[in-house]
């Protein structure tokens, strides 16, 4: 990436006024300058629009409740970098999370978009309860989830925006139709998210939803058998 190139962070938030502060400062703390923050409020009914608004330079946009796959893609619309990357209003960027990932892309301009690995933790309020029924990884694991992504727009654009029929598994989707479009994905080896586990996690909250993975499947499965189906065809 050339040097000034805009980043556009998007944070997507639904009844988030607990932690929402500790995600914007986490973006604020990177070294980079050239960053704008995009803040989109899906229809909380707390304190996260008075919080959002006490930042001066964190842009804020309203709509109504309809899904964090909405939420980013509305976020995407309204912004103007030429790199995309997105935080989840409950987790934090460690403080380096995007000079890792922009030398990366100085280095190999083939590359479309970089992950960095990602570590759990309990958020203190988190009910002994609740953490027994979460297997919390411990060490650091891959990040393939949009807090540890950074993606060219035009990579992402070429992709398509997140699919808002899945409450859960939209990024699954997403990033399958991005492999099977054949864009070029790297793997930072340093930690560059925290991962809060707590009481609204949306892999709590909509447990009824996991069947979103299995209509994810199915659709990878359908594009690869009609492009495995084009290309006989045209074979003929």
């Amino acid at each position: 990436m050339a040097d000034g190139e805009l980043i556009s962070v998007i944070i997507p938030v639904f009844n988030g006024d607990r932690y929402i502060a500790e995600a914007i400062e986490s973006v604020l703390a990177q070294e980079c300058d050239n960053i704008e923050i995009i803040a989109v409020n899906d229809g909380s009914t707390d304190c996260t629009e008075k919080i959002i608004r006490s930042y001066d330079n964190v842009r804020y946009l309203y709509q109504s409740r309809q899904g964090a796959a909405s939420a980013r893609n509305r976020g995407v619309k309204y912004s103007s970098g030429e790199f995309l990357a997105f935080l989840d209003a409950d987790d934090l960027w460690t403080k380096d999370k995007l000079e890792i990932q922009t030398s990366l892309f100085r280095a190999d301009p083939s590359i479309d978009m970089v992950f960095g690995h990602v570590e759990q933790f309990f958020s203190p309020e988190l009910a002994e309860s609740l953490r027994a029924t979460v297997q919390l990884v411990a060490g650091s694991t891959p990040g393939y989830f949009p807090s540890a992504m950074l993606v060219r727009r035009e990579a992402f654009l070429h992709t398509g925006f997140f699919d808002a029929r899945y409450r859960v598994g939209e990024f699954i989707d997403w990033f399958m139709r991005a492999q099977d479009g054949g864009l070029n994905s790297h793997l930072a080896a340093e930690v560059v998210v925290k991962r809060r586990i707590h009481d609204a996690n949306t892999s709590l909250r909509e447990r009824d939803s996991q069947k979103d993975y299995l209509r994810v499947l199915k659709a990878s499965l359908d594009r690869k058998r009609k492009n495995r189906e084009k290309g006989e065809r045209s074979g003929e």
